[in-house]
């Protein structure tokens, strides 16, 4: 931060050098510049408007570039105090491109990267852990208790998971039991369980009664759900239907993810979304701020000085001498 200021600092002296230099030359053709009246009283800020613009623009734009949103900010506690537990489907219809928005679609699994991805950039990593359970034909738990969102980014950045895994059917019993199993002893109301499928299941889940350490549960569908594609032999598509079930189940809520993101109503409402992460004003907030306004200042001076930079009876008799050009021009036309 205080590398930023000193960089913004010299920007602006630099910007105060030559704006002085400027001003030395301006002075001897300001009558040519601004007409008779010279220039309008209120150009003698220009210079410190375009100074103090090209400062808070240097600021913010240092600022932005070497602002990471997923980098830890504060020192994470010892003890947590909230975890956050993703039971992922790695199978390998989680390879079908038939999911995002737009005309060119990608895979199940990198766009189910792309929604929570949403979810771990308003996570307060001082008293959070992350902990995750993969499950293709059984379970495996691939992490456990990390502070590092960059490492649960990657994992969920379209990696081939399957092929840790015998092929067979997609058990999500099982995924379920053993993210149950690794949560049961936690803190009662401290976990928000998160599920990520696309619903193509051999059978429906049934699980059991969900961990009293478990307080939110939110299960992501991916996948289109209207339109099948064929992998192995039979059509899978986003079994919407399998899913609310399992939301419904665990007492939780179920997102639609294949074309929409998670609301900002449901990340809100979660327990490990601090109010000063989610909604102050933080350091990113304040450098789009400032460049915002640093850019504006210094882009829209020069306008403003061609629109209103001459004295006023410059312009009056600007406006008087272009009416009787005009009507001169109008009486020999006729």
């Amino acid at each position: 931060m205080v590398t930023y200021a000193l960089l913004a600092i010299a920007a602006l002296s630099l910007a105060a050098w030559a704006e002085r230099r400027h001003a030395r030359r301006v002075r001897r053709v300001a009558r040519l510049a601004f007409g008779p009246g010279g220039p309008a009283p209120w150009t003698r800020v220009a210079p410190v408007v375009r100074c103090v613009g090209v400062g808070l623009g240097v600021w913010g734009a240092l600022v932005l570039m070497n602002h990471d949103p997923r980098a830890v900010e504060v020192e994470p506690s010892p003890r947590a105090a909230r975890q956050l537990l993703v039971v992922l489907d790695v199978s390998p219809s989680m390879n079908l491109k038939d999911a995002g928005p737009g005309p060119d679609k990608m895979t199940r699994a990198r766009w189910a990267g792309r929604i929570f991805q949403g979810v771990l950039d308003r996570i307060d990593m001082k008293d959070t852990r992350i902990s995750m359970v993969a499950f293709y034909t059984k379970a495996l738990p691939v992490l456990q208790d990390t502070t590092d969102k960059s490492i649960v980014a990657n994992m969920m950045d379209g990696m081939p998971l399957y092929v840790a895994f015998h092929p067979g059917e997609t058990d999500m019993q099982a995924g379920l039991a053993a993210a149950f199993e690794m949560c049961k002893g936690w803190a009662r109301g401290s976990t928000t369980l998160v599920v990520i499928s696309d619903g193509d299941l051999k059978r429906p889940p049934s699980p059991p009664r969900r961990p009293a350490s478990i307080s939110d549960v939110i299960v992501i569908g991916v996948g289109d759900p209207d339109r099948p594609t064929v992998i192995s032999g039979h059509s899978s598509r986003q079994d919407q239907w399998t899913l609310k079930q399992l939301a419904a189940s665990l007492g939780g809520h179920y997102h639609e993810g294949n074309t929409r993101h998670l609301p900002s109503a449901v990340i809100g409402g979660l327990g490990m979304v601090a109010p000063r992460v989610s909604d102050a004003i933080g350091l990113r907030e304040a450098a789009l701020v400032s460049l915002g306004l640093g850019a504006s200042m210094t882009g829209l001076i020069g306008p403003a000085l061609l629109l209103a930079g001459s004295a006023r009876t410059t312009r009056r008799g600007s406006a008087e001498t272009a009416r009787r050009t005009r009507i001169l021009a109008e009486g020999g036309a006729a």
